[in-house]
């Protein structure tokens, strides 16, 4: 037997264990205890996290992929916080709801249930480690971790430390498991593990990501890119969609849900995008525009190209066309974007109305930067990833949408005849 094999196995037979004995109780009481233990062992994380930095720059890793793989004691910090916030979360697991009366008079309603094992492959981040173990653990799942090589000291110190808190209350260790291996084949043969593994969650580059739902036999849930737009409206207000524009685009460029496009109306691009790309210039972001764009405003603006449209620059970059109406503004939006999360800059309520219903995307905002798409700020705790697919999730993924149900019928002596 392959060890791949046989750690699916061993993480299947603890997700047994626990549907028995995971109640609320003990699962805060692990989530409080990991908060501890990550608190306490703060000092070992940032020497184990300094390896792989060190290890990174000289590997010529970009300075974007190097602020993903940091621990800083802000994220730290956000870790031990997301693992507090989440056992004061109310738990999913074994509500009932949707209980009607059926005319023959027995009861039928549904029960939120664990989805099972699920597998988590994903890229530098190491404090989705953490966050990751915390929501599976909560919504009553096992996991199987599979971090990147480039993460691989702080990932090993991390799950060092999720373990010893399962332990310290009795839940068996493989409950939240890690694959040690950096061979990426060990990640194709857990691909193949369909009847130990129950989900496939990838989290990373377009390309892992197409790798993965290329090989797996498990569902997976999917995440190919963040490529997310604000339409500044004819109706906007210009201070309030310069500060959106600036903050979805500049506040952090390297994540999913910053700004990669600039849609303006044109009745109001004359007076509107000379401030806003002056200020994005300011903040080093470069412009490549459509030809209206450079004609408007000419300081050092490159020509931007239908690639430029659906481009995931996750960089100081922005993308800018003019656009007559909303109309043409939502038509761009579903035909480069990639339903993750766009926005909409407005005072006409109805103009905001149109924009909610028709953009095909996870997340619609009105008068709100994108950078609020996340899983924390919408009061989930922490996410798990964000979804662009249909089913069985969609936008960000915290405790509820790591569940599944059963159905629940309630006889009394009921038969079918």
């Amino acid at each position: 037997m392959s060890a791949v094999r046989a750690l699916a196995e061993k993480t299947h037979a603890a997700y047994q264990n626990f549907l028995g004995q995971g109640t609320t109780r003990l699962k805060n009481d692990v989530l409080l205890t990991l908060a501890g233990l990550l608190e306490a062992g703060s000092r070992v994380l940032d020497a184990e996290n300094k390896k792989d930095l060190e290890a990174g720059e000289k590997a010529g890793l970009s300075g974007a992929f190097l602020d993903r793989l940091a621990l800083n004691d802000r994220r730290i910090q956000g870790m031990i916080d997301a693992c507090r916030d989440i056992a004061r979360l109310n738990d999913p697991v074994g509500r009932i709801y949707d209980m009607v009366v059926r005319p023959e008079g027995f009861r039928v309603g549904r029960m939120r249930v664990p989805i099972g094992v699920i597998g988590i492959i994903y890229e530098a981040r190491p404090n989705v480690t953490v966050e990751a173990a915390a929501l599976c653990l909560k919504s009553g799942n096992a996991v199987i971790l599979r971090g990147g090589s480039d993460a691989y000291h702080s990932n090993m110190a991390l799950i060092g430390i999720i373990q010893k808190a399962l332990v310290a209350h009795d839940v068996d260790p493989y409950l939240i498991s890690f694959l040690e291996s950096r061979d990426r084949e060990a990640v194709n043969e857990m691909l193949i593990q369909d009847d130990l593994i129950h989900l496939i969650i990838p989290r990373g580059g377009e390309g892992l990501i197409r790798s993965v739902v290329e090989k797996s036999r498990i569902p997976v849930l999917k995440h190919y890119k963040g490529i997310c737009h604000v339409y500044v409206h004819e109706k906007a207000d210009r201070e309030m969609a310069v500060n959106i524009v600036l903050n979805a685009k500049v506040q952090r460029p390297a994540v999913c849900n910053a700004a990669e496009t600039l849609l303006v109306d044109a009745a109001v691009a004359q007076v509107m995008l000379p401030e806003i790309l002056k200020k994005l210039q300011e903040a080093g972001v470069e412009i490549r525009g459509c030809e209206k764009t450079r004609a408007i405003y000419k300081q050092d603006v490159k020509p931007a190209t239908e690639a430029d449209y659906h481009a995931e620059y996750l960089d100081l970059i922005i993308a800018v066309r003019i656009v007559e109406n909303i109309n043409e503004a939502v038509r761009h939006i579903n035909t480069y974007g990639s339903g993750h999360t766009d926005a909409i800059v407005t005072g006409d309520m109805l103009a905001a109305g149109f924009f909610e219903n028709n953009v095909d995307s996870a997340s619609v905002m009105v008068n709100a930067t994108t950078r609020l798409s996340d899983g924390s700020v919408y009061g989930l705790g922490a996410e798990i990833g964000i979804s662009t697919d249909r089913l069985h999730a969609r936008g960000p993924m915290g405790l509820e949408e790591l569940t599944t149900y059963k159905w629940i019928v309630h006889g009394n002596g009921h038969l079918r005849t």
